[in-house]
């Protein structure tokens, strides 16, 4: 079971964040062009990073916590599993941030709740409080 942990933390990680996007409107398995898009640099840069961590020596993989499949470069398929879920999970959890805050805006405006400004002061007022 210790070879399957990661693999599981990362489940676990999608599975924990997964409502965010059918809950609170994420938006981000939705446009699989846009989660593309963020996740392609990401995957390359670290992915790039790791092998030459590898190739150098400057780290390595306890085979007890690993499946012992690997990619080309004797990188751990469990890392590129890693650089692919974090960063979805980041966006999951930055599209439903977005999304309680544009509610929570939404209804201050229909309530005509006064919002301060940077200074603290109010920025509008309601008809009949001037």
């Amino acid at each position: 079971m210790d070879r399957f942990q990661y693999l599981l933390l990362m489940l676990a990680c999608l599975a924990v964040t997964l409502p965010l996007e059918f809950v609170l409107g994420a938006r981000v398995y939705r446009r699989p062009g846009l989660l593309l898009t963020a996740l392609l640099p990401v995957v390359v840069l670290f992915s790039a990073w790791d092998l030459l961590g590898i190739h150098r020596g400057h780290w390595s993989y306890n085979p007890a916590y690993v499946t012992g499949l690997q990619l080309p470069g004797s990188m751990p398929v469990e890392e590129l599993v890693f650089f692919v879920v974090v960063p979805i999970c980041g966006l999951l959890t930055y599209g439903a941030v977005g999304q309680v805050l544009a509610r929570v805006r939404r209804l201050r405006h229909r309530s005509g709740v006064p919002r301060a400004d940077s200074g603290g002061a109010a920025t509008h007022e309601r008809v009949g409080d001037a």
